[in-house]
């Protein structure tokens, strides 16, 4: 049986994610594919990393979301002004 580390992302290693900005979620997410691609890790190391690498890319993805939805939203204002 796994132990609990290798299992997920930590509750505390999640929560100080949530709190990245895209520019640092992205950054750390090439750090952890550049040593992912590296190799020389035990199998437990490179799926923590893995895991990591996972809640990085979700947080880039809840970021980009935002961003896709502010642009939508501010388009439709735009043309909501333009119409009126």
């Amino acid at each position: 049986m796994a132990d609990a580390g290798t299992e997920a992302v930590s509750t505390e290693e999640a929560a100080e994610i949530a709190t990245f900005g895209y520019e640092r979620a992205r950054d750390e997410l090439v750090n952890v594919v550049k040593m992912l691609e590296q190799g020389g890790m035990d199998l437990d190391e490179s799926l923590a990393l893995w895991e990591r690498g996972e809640a990085l890319a979700n947080r880039c993805e809840e970021h980009l979301a935002g961003a896709r939805q502010r642009v939508e939203d501010a388009i439709s204002r735009s043309e909501a002004a333009e119409e009126a």
